[in-house]
């Protein structure tokens, strides 16, 4: 190597150019044969091994992400497009225009009703592409593919199915105006505002491609459980390179690749503009793209420029187009795109090289030099080639315009996004641009163009369609209604702890792994975790059921042999997701929708650190809702003073509220192992046999005490009744004969202290009954439905609230305690005859004893008391010395401040 060295240092620069060029033109033929004789994966295998050989000699090799600004696949790779590509384009003009007269319509009937005219138009041809090529329906049976479209180009979805038939114009023009007489089609795409139409809803930013990601794991999952047949079934998700800035967008790329999801991919639709601009002005957000979802592991197909430049690219000898095309930035192809040809050759072919290449080209000729998205063929060989990619997850990244047609108002433009209207130059320009025939008068009119059922273009689509399955999009429930467990499934948790103090987690847990057990609903019951089974007592369920793992245990656990050995399995059973918590809501909805998506109706328990719940996955929860999505929420660890010692970011006093807002969410609050039971009966019933499109959240704690036997004062189904409906009597006092009465409202752990403050009142002669709420919400939302209907019904009799009913000939004073906000009780106020006064726990947490936290937050027996007597003084029933002596018994200091400030 010395020699060899020494013989280079003593040749002269000229020499040693033509020592190089004849060194490398070596390399270049031997690469070359190779890549002729032994093709692609040989080639890949010698340059591996020259990039082993050279680290291992000391050789530092700057790895690339990013490959050239060019189509990943070249011209002379590019398969033949089998279908009738000037029909499909004119389907597509035709879906075009009908989605801009369908928004514009809409917002001259209605200022200011909305709509989006530039996504779909830089979509379309991506969507065409897949609509008649690619997209299997529902008659596909195990092979069809799931598809998240672009919210924002959801007047394309629309134009199209009013091309195929199952639109009329009418109902065109009820986009957005979901409150009329007849149905309407909603803004974006809604499951919940149409259950036979939309599949997911994508429009909330970033939330589409992650559950996608997951919705393509548990795809996998079901096939590897055999509670799925295998099958070819793609998902699909459509996105916009605007998103991809939300961290739901890119969070999971990396566990798509770890889980070698060659099921999913991904279409980016790069127009390179989000609402008020460019995405990347200064750069090129398409070799972002690319170096990031390559880092982590994905195919990436880039289709950047269109089949005009192949000839440009072919004829460059030099590699000039390339070196300029690395050069662009995308502020500068914006506005090639929004000025045209003229500004291309001025601006873009600006050296003598460049010139030379567009030489005897016209501005015309220029103008359809295009972006690579909008050309079938490019975008058929791309969706070609993820299809068939194995081993890991695609992207296609295709460059295409904003507003594309829309004229000099819209395409490319800035303002893109937010146009709803374009002027009649606009649209007899979009008209021409678009080769339909419509007259100026109907262009003016904005009438919609349909050639009708016996026409070319409609039969083309609608056999390409038969031919994949059905149209799209559908949502088609397939599901059966299971023989859920009855509540006598439950019986061993009626019968309380026996003296035995557990936690309402553990309680939990033992209803969930009787549910496991169960020959019925078992295998279906999906158990999911983000990182906390060993938190919440569930590590004992891993070996028995597993974790599942596509790749199985390729290891021998360290603790191999023990009862609590960690397992995981191809036909594991429990999703043990990490720390994510947007990531197992996301595995949570893909399970929870099974029932619509596979005809799976599978069970899940999605159970988590309450605290990091709500508040950080507020928005998924909101499309689970939506996506008439079953299955339990389990906040476990919660309350605001059961989680003693974790301080103010972990303890969750706030749940029950955000949880409150999803209107077809259920929120319980359980103080007892009994309640768990009856309230999951009465959610897998509800949910899984009688198919209600509802979802359970249901709060659990660590806190240790003794589990109450089932009240027997009521026959058990009334006790299950008024489980279900939010409050049920747990315990009289005793004291029927004294002079002063109490009802004292408690839920979840603040059961404890009512039952200590309940033995402290007696000692003031106050009889106290305490009421077991296990739902605020429940009494809530049936209260203001009666206080709805009396209203809209003055002349009938009033109807009475169940909480009234309960409450009405209970006497006394009501106080309401719980582990969580004031607010999550306040709501009864106005719909009794008395006050409800509230203890709650208000403000940050603390690191502290829960009896410390208690007394701090000030829902502690004693406070209980002193409340009581207030309420009672405040309707002159007992002397404010009486008060005044409580407090100072207590050592209550009432000056002390205020904890929401503290």
């Amino acid at each position: 190597m010395a020699d060899v060295n020494n013989a280079r240092a003593a040749l002269n620069p000229d020499q040693l150019a033509k020592l190089n060029s004849v060194e490398l033109q070596e390399w270049l033929d031997s690469l070359a044969y190779v890549l002729g004789s032994a093709g692609n994966e040989r080639v890949q295998e010698i340059l591996e091994e020259l990039k082993q050989y050279a680290y291992f000699h000391g050789v530092k090799i700057h790895h690339k992400q990013n490959t050239p600004y060019i189509n990943t696949i070249p011209a002379h790779r590019e398969p033949e497009f089998p279908g009738d590509a000037e029909m499909e384009r004119r389907i597509m003009n035709i879906n075009r225009w009908n989605s801009v007269a369908m928004v514009i319509r809409a917002n001259k009937k209605s200022d200011g009703i909305g709509g989006h005219l530039s996504t779909y138009a830089s979509a379309a041809e991506l969507l065409e592409v897949g609509y008649n090529h690619f997209f299997r329906g529902h008659g596909a049976g195990v092979d069809r593919d799931l598809i998240f479209f672009q919210g924002h180009s959801s007047p394309g979805m629309y134009a199209r199915s009013f091309l195929e038939g199952r639109f009329n114009e009418k109902q065109l023009d009820l986009f957005r105006r979901e409150l009329q007489d007849e149905p309407g089609l909603s803004s974006y795409p809604h499951p919940w505002l149409m259950p036979e139409y939309w599949e997911f809803p994508t429009v909330s930013m970033g939330l589409g491609p992650l559950q996608a990601i997951y919705q393509a794991r548990f795809m996998k999952y079901l096939e590897n459980r055999s509670l799925k047949e295998k099958g070819k079934g793609k998902v699909w998700a459509f996105l916009g390179d605007g998103e991809m800035d939300e961290p739901q967008s890119i969070g999971a790329i990396r566990f798509a690749a770890y889980e070698n999801l060659d099921n999913l991919v991904f279409v980016l639709n790069a127009n390179l503009q989000r609402l008020d601009g460019p995405v990347r002005a200064n750069s090129k957000v398409i070799q972002e793209f690319e170096a990031l979802f390559r880092g982590a592991g994905w195919n990436v197909i880039k289709v950047i420029w269109d089949s005009n430049w192949d000839k440009l690219l072919q004829k460059d000898k030099t590699g000039a187009l390339v070196r300029r095309f690395e050069q662009l930035v995308d502020g500068e192809s914006q506005r090639y795109a929004a000025f045209g040809g003229k500004e291309l050759r001025e601006r873009f072919f600006n050296t003598p090289e460049l010139q030379a290449l567009i030489e005897g080209m016209t501005d015309a000729d220029l103008d359809r030099l295009n972006r690579g998205g909008h050309d079938f063929k490019k975008v058929y060989t791309a969706y070609k080639a993820a299809t068939e990619h194995k081993g890991s997850p695609s992207i296609i990244i295709a460059r295409t315009i904003k507003g594309y047609g829309l004229g000099d108002s819209a395409q490319a433009r800035n303002v893109a996004h937010q146009v709803k209207k374009l002027d009649k130059k606009s649209l007899l320009g979009l008209r021409d641009f678009l080769g339909l025939p419509l007259t100026d008068e109907q262009v003016e009119n904005l009438e919609y163009y349909n050639p009708g059922p016996d026409s070319p273009e409609v039969k083309y689509a609608l056999e390409r369609r038969k031919a994949l399955g059905g149209l799209i999009p559908r949502r088609e429930v397939k599901a059966a209604p299971l023989n859920t467990p009855s509540f006598d499934f439950f019986n061993e948790f009626y019968a309380g702890s026996g003296g035995r103090e557990v936690s309402t987690t553990m309680a939990f847990v033992q209803v969930l792994s009787k549910l496991i057990r169960d020959k019925e609903v078992g295998q279906l019951v999906i158990p999911i975790i983000p990182d906390e089974a060993r938190t919440f007592g569930m590590d004992a369920l891993v070996p028995r059921i597993g974790i599942y793992s596509p790749r199985g245990q390729m290891y021998t656990p360290v603790d191999a042999g023990t009862l609590m050995a960690y397992k995981e399995s191809e036909t594991g059973h429990m999703l043990e997701e990490g720390i994510t918590e947007d990531g197992a809501m996301a595995s949570f909805i893909a399970a929870g929708t099974s029932y619509a998506n596979f005809g799976v109706p599978t069970i899940p328990f999605y159970v988590y650190y309450s605290m990091f719940g709500m508040q950080r996955i507020g928005d998924l929860v909101w499309a689970a809702g939506d996506l008439r999505c079953k299955g339990f929420m389990i906040g476990a660890t919660a309350g605001r003073t059961t989680l003693n010692g974790e301080g103010l970011q972990h303890e969750d006093g706030n749940s029950l509220l955000q949880a409150y807002v999803v209107p077809n969410l259920k929120v319980y609050d359980p103080a007892f192992a009994f309640e768990i039971a009856v309230i999951i009966e009465d959610g897998l019933k509800r949910m899984y046999h009688d198919m209600e499109d509802i979802f359970y959240y249901i709060t659990v704690e660590n806190e240790n005490y003794v589990q109450a036997p089932l009240p027997e004062y009521l026959p058990r189904e009334t006790v299950f009744e008024h489980i279900i409906k939010g409050m049920y009597l747990f315990k009289k006092s005793g004291l029927e004969e004294a002079k002063l009465q109490a009802q004292i409202l408690a839920s979840g752990p603040a059961i404890l202290a009512a039952q200590e403050a309940q033995e402290m009142l007696k000692g003031y002669g106050v009889d106290a009954s305490i009421w077991s709420v296990t739902s605020y919400k429940e009494l809530h939302q049936d209260a203001l439905a009666v206080q709805r209907h009396n209203m809209l019904h003055p002349t009938q009799e009033p109807q009475k609230s169940f909480v009234q009913q309960q409450l009405e000939s209970a006497p006394g004073v009501i106080v309401s305690v719980s582990d969580y906000v004031k607010l999550t009780a306040d709501g009864l106020n106005g719909h009794l005859d008395r006050k409800v006064w509230t203890l709650g726990t208000d403000g940050f947490g603390r690191s502290e004893s829960r009896e410390a936290l208690r007394d701090f937050f000030e829902v502690d027996a004693k406070h209980i008391v002193v409340q009581t007597l207030y309420a009672l003084c405040t309707e002159g029933k007992v002397k404010p010395e009486v008060v005044e002596k409580a407090i100072k018994d207590f050592g209550i200091n009432p000056d002390r401040a205020n904890p929401v400030t503290r």
